[in-house]
């Protein structure tokens, strides 16, 4: 195609790139939504609400309303087991800078009990402070046995 456009005169370059640009617009894909956006309020579960506050109030640095917030999202209920584990991890990292390691792993312990997927992301696992407490927790969770 490129042979072509340059074989062609000016005239025909002015008339074929607006043809090309159309039908080229024929093959983009739909717009995504937004990773960013926050879900779907129903989908998460009664506790959307709470846990969204808490996920707000946890990155302004209101790590005690975070907390309540995270709990209360947590016994009202989250639907996605993804979600119950977030709550958790964000109850972890606020227990392991206030409370101490035993409060910090059992919140761990608690994400991994909703899923057994959780993981933390590659900064958050090298955290001073969570980071070894999160990594105890995963190897004493990956060594025990499943239960049926």
């Amino acid at each position: 195609m490129t042979a072509l456009f340059a074989r062609m005169t000016c005239r025909r370059r002015w008339l074929a790139a607006p043809l090309i640009a159309l039908a080229c617009a024929g093959c983009s894909l739909p717009p995504v939504k937004d990773a960013g956006a926050p879900p779907d309020q129903a989908a998460i579960g009664k506790g959307a609400k709470e846990f969204n506050d808490g996920v707000k109030s946890y990155e302004d640095g209101e790590y005690q309303s975070a907390a309540r917030q995270f709990q209360a999202a947590l016994d009202r209920g989250l639907n996605a087991p993804g979600d119950r584990a977030k709550a958790h991890k964000y109850l972890a990292f606020i227990s392991c800078v206030s409370d101490g390691e035993r409060p910090c792993r059992d919140e761990f312990r608690k994400a991994f009990d909703a899923d057994s997927g959780f993981d933390l992301a590659p900064a958050e696992a090298g955290h001073p402070i969570w980071g070894p407490v999160f990594r105890s927790v995963k190897s004493e969770v990956a060594g025990k046995p499943k239960s049926k």
